[in-house]
């Protein structure tokens, strides 16, 4: 046998070999799974690190199988074992082979799912340019945001962000323009016709068409150009030509060769031509035929280029192989190459030609493409690709486009442009604009074919839900959400790709509004609550019904209305204990075994309002005399009254019931917080036995038809404590330190602008820089130590006044704040915190959502300064319900009465998408600038209060004229110079403005102050005056040139009284003032006269 098959075989049984090892791991991993899932279900207790979660699954599984197994697959895979252990398994599901393909074909077929919306085409029409023209070259200038067209006649036109023209200019010349580029460091525009090469400062003031250099003459007709970026030249370009000769050129222009470096000078240029043999270049012919296509790809420091040579088809190597003779890279192709571009990502080489295949090439495999895209009828004649999503459009000579993906070789779209007549066939340029998601193409006109996903984030409505949305959950075991609207429709969505899981319809019976809902800790289970007061348990990977606490026989109608749902600790696996809040106000737990199957309620929570309503402030517990349930925390508890409850405090006008509570039971604490609706804070201590009345608003019982009676309302409370865990991993790792936003923010402070995001972009921000920060904030905030105590905990609560308050649990308040929003005082509804309570989120009834950062104000002595609003922006345009922050994702969740769940960028805002929506969530990049169609608002960046200190405005005085110095400086020459000066002509001898100098009595500086006139009139009136100290005797300056008059004179001949002499001398001063610069007298401009 051949030793290469010997070597083969063997690399194959090894493969197999190792795959087998694998299958056999994976086999032991299911067992292992599914036997502590049969566990759990009969009750027996699992340590934590034995037990095998979804993370832990998963890991495994990359292990064994490598990184190509999609999480998807593995998560529907672990849902299906968590949910039936005893279920037949097969290895083929974890690659995702168990799922039907009938869903990705409808969506690959749907239209609305296209990548580019042909229905939303925009066209540009360039004016000016000539009968039957077209564009040749389309260049993108992504630092400048910036495009550039070049018609085959001569119009080169540059065009901003918006499409409008900035500047153009016709180049006249006989010949026609073939490519153009952009020179990054001389700052310039190259184009190259026939025969010439054009180089055009756009940025010229006054008439751009003379602002240009013509390189002539040229060895052969140039056919393309670019332009090779590298960052380390100075004033210095290289440009890359190919010809019709088969020859690629090195050209190089410098600064010098166009006189850039004399920007002073005020010598117009037109036309101007230069000899092209005073230029660098170097010349290599590569090809037989005609060069079609150049690039320089910088991720590869080559350049490549193409032709239609069928041996030399494309040629890719380093610009060095220029200069000397050695072997290049070629690939060879069937009818050669019209064009070719590159994939970074993917870090493949396309080509298409005359024989309508597209290949794909590594750059380092020259003899055998790595792929075929077959589907083009006609000749393909432009390649541009899309990074981010890792598509290639690719344009036949029928002006039909074909959109790739290049990770599976698919076709996603095909569309033809249709329009225009038997002349307008051909398209000759094609680009990807990647800032604004847009297929620009140049034909008479300049077509723009916009993403889809760029006009549905836009024009769309979002949409997750018919009706409003009443509950919002995130599983952080499963990593989905769960959504609940007013018509009581549940449904489950993944949240990597925002794609819809499951849904159930009438979970709580015909017409039944679910008001309520919670997962439990493990994420395998959640609970529902309806107005009707009954509660059913559901099991979460399958949708299935577990538990129910059916509606009571003497129940009223909306009697025990559930307004909230907690997940209680339970003793044993088996059991469920829910705490429960009723919109009376009434809290409850509710429990369930696995043996029942019904839900029943154990434990009640007596009303203390009223008795704290009488006077008291602390209220005193004691244990019920009912036998006590040992699997529940809280005991069965009474309250020990000194003195009965007055009569007169009841005031059925005023409503006192619980709105919103929150649960602690964490180091030692065992805490319940509630919030009522006229503003107290009751704070229910199990551990001490008491009831404390936290705060309580002034005239919060008294009734005033003047003032709304929801003034006081708390509608959210939330406990924010640190365990030590949290206080030492908050020292390596942390989002939102104020020393990261802080250096995130733009010069503006109360304005947030799209320019100011994008700035910190441009600026490289990133998280993992300011993660840096943060460490070292956090290790010298706790000094090393390992031994970290818990603070104590603090409440957040949400009013309806608009303001934000944090307490201690004694009833200390430590901040106050109104969150700074387009408006202020606007109602909050929602508050959230991460894990380690280092940031806080907040929502409004105008879909603001703010974010702070408290991870600094939590250590004591809680300094308030500490606490720091970061960003606000607009989520929705009607009342959020619900804000949920996701740590590992760095994603904001906001749920709003408008019937949509949407997506946001933690960090700064930006719009990600919403659940329902027919493009798959990609959160692994960023994203672009856009807002939904309901929002106009972007996003506010907040810098510190410091930063806010006003300071008084300074000026300095302005130079005087120093007579003596200018007696030095001046010369007899301009005293005695025959041609008069012309008009508004200044001699360059005359040293006026070499005599100015700062004042040398008064050192200090004005002050300026605001004033009203209203003699002087509106504008004049408010016009800032400065105050000077008068002098003790206010001489005005002299005319210029007087000084130098006398002492002249005092030199001339003929001193006598006599009259001849006397009228000489008049007739020589009279010359002097003609042949003088014009008399000004400075010292009405420098002292200006103050009124005694």
């Amino acid at each position: 046998m051949n030793p290469k098959e010997e070597k083969r075989n063997f690399r194959i049984a090894l493969q197999m070999n190792n795959f087998k090892t694998a299958l056999k791991g994976f086999e032991r991993l299911i067992e292992h799974t599914a036997a502590q899932k049969r566990d759990e279900r009969l009750g027996l207790f699992t340590s934590k690190e034995e037990s095998i979660d979804y993370d832990k699954f998963y890991g495994t599984v990359r292990d064994l199988f490598g990184p190509e197994v999609k999480s998807q697959d593995v998560k529907c895979f672990y849902r299906k074992l968590c949910n039936n252990p005893d279920a037949s398994i097969d290895w083929c599901e974890i690659f995702g082979y168990f799922c039907s393909e009938e869903d990705a074909l409808a969506s690959q077929i749907d239209e609305e799912n296209l990548i580019f919306l042909v229905s939303r085409k925009q066209r540009v029409v360039i004016s000016g340019s000539r009968r039957r023209d077209v564009i040749k070259c389309i260049v993108k200038i992504p630092h400048l945001d910036l495009l550039v067209a070049a018609s085959q006649k001569g119009l080169i036109t540059v065009f901003n962000s918006q499409m409008r023209v900035q500047t153009s200019t016709t180049v006249t010349d006989t010949s026609w323009i073939t490519g153009c580029d952009y020179l990054f460091q001389l700052k310039r525009i190259v184009a190259t016709t026939e025969r010439t090469i054009i180089v055009w400062d756009y940025k010229a003031q006054g008439n751009s068409q003379e602002n240009y250099f013509v390189i002539k003459p040229m060895d052969h007709c140039l056919l393309c150009v670019c332009v090779v970026p590298l960052p380390d030249q100075v004033c210095r370009d290289d440009i890359l030509l190919g010809d019709d000769g088969g020859f690629v050129t090195r050209f190089t222009v410098n600064s010098d060769d166009f006189g850039l470096k004399q920007a002073k000078s005020k010598k117009k240029f037109q036309n101007q031509v230069l000899d092209s043999k005073n230029f660098k270049s170097i010349k290599r012919k590569l090809h037989n035929d005609w060069v079609m296509k150049i690039r320089y790809i910088p991720a590869l420091s080559c350049f490549g280029s193409c032709s239609l040579d069928t041996i030399h088809s494309l040629v890719l190597d380093s610009l060095k192989r220029l200069e000397d003779n050695l072997p290049v890279r070629e690939f060879s192709m069937p009818r050669g190459a019209n064009t070719f571009c590159y994939c970074m990502k993917a870090n493949v080489l396309v080509t298409g030609g005359d024989d309508k295949v597209l290949r794909l090439w590594h750059p380092n495999i020259s003899t055998k493409p790595v792929g075929k895209l077959v589907g083009h009828m006609f000749s393909i004649t432009e390649i541009v690709t899309n990074e981010k999503d890792q598509h290639v459009i690719s344009l036949s000579s029928a002006k039909v486009f074909r959109v790739w993906d290049i990770q599976t070789l698919s076709l996603l779209q095909v569309f033809h442009d249709s329009q225009g007549g038997p002349g307008d066939m051909q398209i000759y340029s094609m680009v990807y604009d990647s800032n604004h998601g847009m297929l620009i193409t140049g034909s008479s006109v300049i077509d723009m074919y916009p993403l889809t996903r760029m006009v549905q984030d836009t024009k769309q409505i979002p949409h997750t839900h018919e009706r409003e949305i009443n509950v919002m959950l995130y599983n952080k075991t499963f990593h989905q959400v769960l959504t609940i609207c007013s018509e009581s429709v549940i449904k489950v969505w993944e949240l990597e790709t925002g794609l819809q899981i499951y849904h159930i319809l009438d979970p709580h019976g015909f017409s039944v509004e679910l008001t309520a809902a919670a997962v439990n800790e493990s994420g395998l289970i959640f609970a529902t609550g309806a107005y009707n007061g009954t509660v059913k348990v559901w099991d979460f990977g399958s949708g299935q019904e577990l538990r129910a606490l059916p509606e009571g026989k003497d129940w009223k109608e909306e009697e025990h209305w559930l307004h909230d749902l907690i997940f209680l600790k339970s003793q044993e696996k088996h059991q469920y204990l829910i705490l429960a809040l009723e919109r009376n106000g009434k809290i409850k737990i509710i429990q369930g075994n696995e043996e029942d199957v019904f839900l029943m309620v154990i434990w009640e929570l007596p009303d203390a309002v009223p008795f704290l309503q009488d006077g008291n402030r602390v209220l005193h517990m004691r244990t019920s005399s009912k036998p006590k349930n040992p699997n529940i925390s809280f005991p069965d508890v009474e309250l020990i009254l000194e003195r009965k409850l007055s009569r007169s405090i009841n005031n059925p006008a005023i409503r006192t019931e619980v709105n919103c509570i929150d649960l602690l039971q964490l180091e030692g604490y065992n805490l319940i917080a509630a919030g009522t609706l006229n503003g107290v804070i009751i704070l229910w201590n199990f551990v001490m036995s008491t009831v404390t009345e936290v705060y309580r608003p002034e005239d919060c019982f008294t009734v005033d038809p003047d003032l709304d009676p929801k003034r006081f309302r708390i509608n959210d409370i939330l406990f924010l404590f640190r365990t030590p865990e949290c206080a030492r991993r908050s020292s390596q790792d942390s989002i939102c330190s104020s020393s990261q936003c802080d250096s995130s923010r733009g010069p503006q402070s109360s304005k947030g602008s799209k320019q100011s995001i994008h700035d910190a972009e441009v600026k490289g921000e990133n998280t993992n820089s300011l993660v840096g920060e943060q460490q070292f904030m956090d290790k010298k905030q706790y000094g090393g130590s390992n031994l970290v105590e818990a603070q104590p905990p603090i409440l957040a609560t949400a009013h309806e006044d608009g303001h934000l308050r944090l307490w201690t649990i004694e009833g200390r308040l430590l901040k106050d704040m109104l969150p700074f929003t387009k408006h202020s005082a606007i109602s909050l509804t929602s508050l959230y915190t991460d894990s380690c309570t280092r940031i806080l989120l907040a929502g409004n009834v105008e879909g603001h959502v703010i974010l702070c950062s408290i991870s600094s104000f939590l250590d004591p002595p809680h300094d308030e300064k500490k606490f720091k609003q970061l960003l606000s922006w607009r989520a929705h345009a009607l009342e959020i319900v619900q804000v949920i922050y996701i740590e590992d994702k760095q994603v904001v969740l906001t749920a709003s009465i408008d019937g949509s769940v949407r997506l946001w960028q933690a960090l700064n805002g930006h719009y990600c998408g919403y659940f329902g929506q027919r493009r798959i969530f990609d959160l692994a990049h960023a994203t672009d600038f856009i807002l939904p169609c309901d929002v106009n608002e972007y996003p506010i960046e907040i810098k510190e209060e410091s930063k806010f200190i006003e300071k008084k405005q300074k000026y300095e005085y302005p130079l005087i004229f120093d007579r003596a110095r200018w007696r030095k400086m001046s010369s007899m020459s301009l005293l005695f110079k025959r041609t008069p000066p012309k008009a508004f002509e200044v001699e360059q001898d005359f040293k006026f403005f070499k005599s100015l100098s700062s004042p040398k009595i008064r050192k200090y500086t004005l002050e300026g102050f605001m004033t009203e006139n209203k003699e002087a009139g509106i504008v004049f009136g408010s016009l800032p005056i400065y105050r000077v100290p008068s002098p003790t005797s206010l001489r005005f300056l002299p005319l210029i040139g007087s000084e130098a008059q006398r002492d002249s004179l005092d030199l001339l001949p003929g001193k006598k009284k006599g009259g001849h002499v006397q009228h000489e001398r008049v007739r020589r001063r009279r010359s002097l003032k003609r042949n003088l610069v014009p008399q000004i007298n400075l010292a009405s401009s420098f002292f200006p006269s103050i009124t005694k």
